[in-house]
């Protein structure tokens, strides 16, 4: 239990804790009666209802009472077990986080060897695995359907992950980064760079032709030049850059809506989007089932080879040159 910043507030919980069952103990004793002798009547109170109805001083009943005291006295000694009088932890000494971390102990001890069997593989060799899949669909609808949907295929400002368009890459590695560290993508407000709308509706048609979607001719041709701005995140082309979490403006796969007025409020004001981090809920070994079931989805990509740096070969010639030959005379000193 926290404690309090001053023993005040301890001491007034205890006493008014305290003297609350005190009172209720003292009010039930006042209101027993005594037993009536056989054929003796009740005393009337003196309130009569509809010519017969009166109120009788009944004696209570036993069985009533003594629900009253059961429940005093479990409410006493539970306050000696366990904290309830201010800062007074109780005898056992419980607190619901060392319970919380106990299940959780036995929990992982359950478990953890289910999810480890698996750590050893790549996630596409995972992904192949019909039961890790089940293991992975589970968590999937456990901890990622709220934002991505139970069906993977996203929402407004959530990305789907059945398709194959990556803002940071589809391949198994990547997927597990993401999940495990988490996301922070940012575009900044680019109206005023652009002019204001009439440049934002400008770079909006030309974005839109890079798609090939409808859009204004006129506008786009106008709006080349000023994409030039937003080449550094998306690449001249933009085809977007994986590195950078930026996104592929070629494709028809958008993130908050592919309409005009929508793609010039994007420019305009900017997006932030933000995935949290899984790792401390959920551990590395249930990620790596997670990450292989959303590869397995249909949108995971193989990882691209790393590119082989050509060998700097030495230059025979400039190496024979410099070597002496058989047999030469060493140079004078």
């Amino acid at each position: 239990m926290q404690e309090f910043d001053t023993p005040f507030w301890s001491w007034y919980i205890t006493i008014l804790t305290v003297a609350s069952l005190v009172g209720v103990a003292l009010f039930l004793l006042s209101q027993r009666t005594r037993r009536l002798a056989p054929g003796e009547k009740a005393q009337e109170m003196g309130h009569k209802w509809d010519g017969d109805l009166v109120e009788l001083n009944n004696p209570l009943p036993g069985w009533w009472v003594n629900l009253f005291w059961i429940t005093l006295i479990f409410a006493a000694v539970y306050l000696v077990l366990y904290p309830g009088l201010g800062s007074f932890k109780g005898i056992k000494g419980w607190t619901s986080w060392g319970q919380y971390n106990s299940e959780i102990d036995d929990a992982k001890a359950k478990y953890d060897p289910v999810f480890d069997q698996y750590l050893g593989q790549s996630v596409e060799q995972v992904a192949a695995n019909s039961e890790a899949r089940e293991m992975g669909q589970r968590l999937f609808l456990t901890y990622c359907a709220q934002c991505h949907g139970s069906d993977a295929t996203g929402a407004k400002g959530f990305p789907n992950l059945t398709d194959k368009d990556w803002l940071y890459g589809g391949d198994g590695e990547t997927i597990e980064a993401t999940i495990t560290n988490g996301r922070a993508g940012m575009m900044p407000a680019m109206g005023a760079a652009l002019g204001g709308e009439q440049g934002v509706k400008e770079v909006a048609n030309y974005v839109l032709s890079l798609s090939g979607s409808p859009h204004d001719a006129q506008l786009a041709a106008a709006g080349k030049d000023k994409f030039a701005v937003c080449a550094a995140c998306h690449t001249p082309e933009g085809t977007g850059n994986h590195a950078l979490g930026s996104a592929n403006l070629t494709d028809k796969t958008w993130l908050y809506g592919g309409d005009e007025a929508t793609i010039m409020q994007t420019i305009t004001n900017g997006r932030n989007g933000k995935m949290p981090a899984q790792l401390q809920a959920l551990g590395k070994a249930k990620i790596h089932i997670l990450a292989a079931y959303v590869y397995g989805l249909g949108g995971g990509t193989p990882k691209a080879p790393e590119p082989v740096p050509e060998a700097a070969a030495p230059d025979a010639a400039a190496a024979e040159a410099a070597a002496p030959a058989d047999g030469a005379a060493p140079a004078a000193q």
